[in-house]
């Protein structure tokens, strides 16, 4: 199994390094792809020029194949009355530390499923590997970047979702067990989130499609990757494992936080971005994200108030509001460079037993 995906993603082993958005940089997917994983690159909050020059970068440090994620969200539906709501729940929050809500709220990124110049730059560019996250876009954009050379990955977070995207002709599935840092990939939110862990949701998928599955979510380690594999996955991708990487773009707050006893407490919140994620566990969930609180507005609209929130309380010195994203191993992160860490977790993988 793990043959078939290497084969299929032009790598050495079947790694891969989690697309994830503020974190990874082009020197991060570098150094991946350059010791045999599969790098990646999150251009979900991009722009397109943004997201040519991440790319450009990307391909300027490595030759290796290398991933480039793209959320495939709903468009948020704007609602003022819900919004004005969400900042005044906010409100005592933002004078905390000194400042006001924003006054209005932006719909910050552009889902790709209506981004057609996003489309055009991946077929001018024609990355080796594209990947969808919060669903998938257009089929046949699908069959478009295909066509052009290039594979592709979809999160599911159900083996319904899997399906779906068996059928949407996508090359292989990134099966996301609840443990999982950062946004959960659930297609449709509103109608509940399955939390199926890792090792079950493994199980549940590889044992109904052809497509090569990637087991991703609490994975910190060589063994996690073998435990994997012997459900049925073909490789894995990782996330938290790589913040502590010096190639890494998390702050100093970020790595303190990961370093030190919070990183045993992790939780899935919407408020800080208005669709679930799991980060360390901090003011955004303890006070925001609270049983009777109004409903969030829609994501990315919510992610706006959220920043906000965080760059007033990061001027006061506080990250209580970051979006400190990490899974449920995330205590077992090792602050080692990228490279190191590929080399390190091949050998624990193998050390397993499994092939």
């Amino acid at each position: 199994m793990a043959a078939s995906l290497t084969f299929l993603l032009g790598i050495r082993y079947p790694i891969i390094q989690a697309p994830m958005v503020g974190v990874s940089t082009p020197e991060l997917a570098a150094a991946v792809s350059n010791a045999g994983g599969l790098g990646s690159i999150g251009i979900g909050a991009c722009d397109v020029p943004a997201a040519r020059r991440m790319i450009e970068e990307t391909r300027a440090l490595t030759g290796q194949p290398f991933n480039v994620n793209l959320f495939c969200h709903r468009p948020a539906v704007a609602d003022a009355a819900r919004e004005a709501a969400w900042l005044q729940h906010l409100r005592p929050l933002f004078e905390e530390f000194g400042a006001t809500p924003p006054a209005a709220l932006a719909e910050i990124y552009t889902s790709f499923v209506v981004d057609e110049a996003m489309l055009a730059l991946l077929l001018e560019l024609r990355p080796a590997v594209a990947s969808f996250h919060f669903g998938l876009p257009p089929t046949p954009w699908i069959a478009a970047l295909r066509e052009a050379g290039v594979v592709t990955l979809a999160c599911a977070t159900t083996p319904a979702e899997a399906a779906r995207i068996e059928d949407a002709g996508v090359d292989a599935i990134v099966a996301q067990g609840a443990e999982a840092g950062g946004h959960r990939g659930v297609f449709e939110p509103e109608h509940g989130d399955a939390c199926i862990g890792t090792l079950a949701l493994v199980r549940l998928i590889a044992g109904g499609t052809r497509r090569p599955v990637i087991a991703a979510g609490g994975i910190m380690d060589g063994a996690g990757i073998a435990a994997a594999m012997a459900l049925g996955a073909a490789g894995a991708q990782l996330g938290t494992a790589f913040v502590l990487s010096p190639e890494s773009a998390a702050n100093q707050a970020y790595r303190d936080a990961l370093s030190g006893p919070r990183a045993q407490h992790t939780a899935i919140t919407s408020a800080i971005s208005g669709r679930p994620a799991r980060g360390l566990i901090n003011r955004m969930h303890s006070e925001v994200g609270v049983p009777g609180a109004p409903r969030a507005p829609d994501y990315p609209i919510a992610y706006d108030a959220g920043k906000a929130l965080n760059a007033a309380a990061s001027a006061a010195g506080s990250d209580q509001f970051a979006a400190q994203w990490a899974g449920q191993g995330a205590a077992l992160a090792r602050a080692l460079p990228a490279a190191e860490l590929i080399d390190v977790l091949v050998r624990e993988w193998q050390q397993a037993g499994v092939p």
